[in-house]
């Protein structure tokens, strides 16, 4: 019988053999945010159009391009989102976090959606990791983020990252940046691609990030924004790196990372890698002073970053970062006849509620089936249940890597295997064949009485 369809182009499936990382990646990089004091944001995974066309640009590639738009059955124009920030802004707005205590830190695991050309680590429906910070001005706060970052990566054991910086300072300072830029790319109009024509009217600087490779040779000329900061966005940005050297967060300046509209200000950064293939970048970020009053609401110096899950999963596979092994069942309970399958649900349903991972044979295999069953799930103890087990209430339980077994009874089974488990994890830590005194190994006083 034919499949009547797959998976939409540029879409992945996660199989729950490969979906524990992406739970372990997910986790670490919310653990790492929690202790610099961002909290879980959870926003719509569509907006209304309006909210992209002013939080992330009308005049971008992802706005004209790549965007999945479409009017709902009320004729309201509706988009999925391409990306975690806009959503995030106008929820600090909507729900009055700008009254609360400043900075408002936020931080996402979200789904996002472009149509675009699927290719390795980049998807029409993608995910992303994100934070925002709302209401923090200082060249710390700048720093403080990309620490943020530069610590997830070091707890994931992701090396060989290069951080690079840049500052594409103030709308005062970047006006007469954008005179001088209209003034170089104007000597070369007949070799720019048609697009970068429209942005040598609309917005220069993008054509600085042109892939182009002839409109990237031009490019390479051009004057650089760093000379056209004004005093205020010179200083912030100095101060930015004496903070990343006091951290020890190695960085070089690459006075090409850009953004494409007037909102964003100051410092802009970027994690990137060549592991993966050619030289990519896994996380991106800045600040964006003006976005939250391009919303609706009052000036708020605000910044954050995001980082593809899919492309950080590569990174990482290919790097070869260890990952925490999938976590295997506790108990495998191999019944045969229907007076031990009672019984084994019967286990089954106490042991659960102990939280621990308990399954048993659904389908009537043999008892030889339901232990080979046992042993690829990789289950850590096992029990065998029969007609003698339930007569006598007792069993015994084995350990499926060392082979031992204890006689456990069946009325006080719970119990039972908290004891035995515990024994046997007290021999695997065993060190130079003396059982370890816990007590001493962390510090603890004996209790005497």
């Amino acid at each position: 019988m034919a499949l009547i369809t797959k998976a939409p182009k540029g879409t992945k499936d996660t199989l729950p053999q490969q979906v524990y990382k992406n739970q372990y990646i997910e986790s670490t990089l919310l653990d790492v945010a929690g202790r610099f004091g961002y909290k879980e944001i959870r926003t719509p995974v569509f907006e209304h159009t309006e909210l992209f066309e002013r939080g992330v640009g009308g005049t971008t590639d992802v706005v004209q391009k790549e965007m999945y738009t479409f009017n709902d059955k009320g004729g309201r124009s509706i988009t999925l989102r391409p990306e975690g920030t806009a959503g995030a802004a106008r929820a600090f707005l909507e729900h009055g976090l700008s009254n609360e205590i400043l900075p408002q830190k936020v931080c996402y695991t979200t789904s996002c959606y472009r149509y675009e050309k699927p290719q390795a680590g980049r998807l029409r429906e993608f995910h992303q990791f994100g934070v925002e910070c709302f209401g923090a001005a200082g060249p710390l706060a700048d720093a403080e983020l990309i620490a943020l970052a530069d610590c997830a990566f070091e707890t994931l054991g992701i090396k060989n990252l290069q951080l690079q910086i840049n500052s594409i300072g103030c709308p005062t300072c970047r006006a007469e940046y954008h005179k001088a830029l209209r003034e170089y790319f104007s000597q070369h109009t007949d070799k720019l691609c048609d697009t970068c024509k429209e942005r040598l009217v609309k917005n220069p600087m993008r054509i600085l990030d042109c892939k182009n490779p002839e409109c990237a040779e031009i490019a390479k000329d051009a004057p650089v924004m760093l000379d056209y900061l004004c005093s205020d966005c010179a200083e912030h940005f100095e101060a930015v790196k004496r903070y990343l050297s006091a951290e020890n967060i190695a960085y070089t300046i690459n006075p090409k990372i850009v953004r494409g509209l007037d909102y964003y200000t100051k410092t802009v950064f970027e994690f990137v890698t060549d592991t993966i293939g050619a030289q990519g970048t896994v996380c991106g970020g800045g600040r964006y002073d003006g976005l939250i009053e391009e919303l609706g609401g009052q000036p708020t110096p605000s910044l954050g970053f995001a980082m593809g899950l899919e492309r950080l999963m590569l990174v990482m596979e290919a790097a070869g970062c260890a990952f925490p092994p999938e976590e295997a069942p506790d108990l495998f309970i191999a019944a045969i006849g229907d007076k031990a399958v009672q019984k084994a649900a019967e286990i089954a349903k106490d042991m659960r509620a102990e939280g621990f991972t308990v399954l048993y044979d659904l389908n009537g295999r043999s008892l030889r089936a339901q232990m080979k069953y046992a042993d690829k799930l990789g289950a850590r103890f096992s029990v065998v249940l029969g007609d003698n087990e339930v007569e006598t209430k007792t069993a015994k339980l084995k350990n499926m890597v060392s082979g031992e077994t204890q006689e456990i009874a069946l009325t006080t089974f719970v119990s039972g295997f908290y004891n035995f488990s515990l024994d046997e994890q007290l021999k695997d830590l065993e060190i130079g064949g003396e059982a370890v005194d816990f007590a001493s190994l962390f510090g603890l006083e004996k209790n005497n009485e």
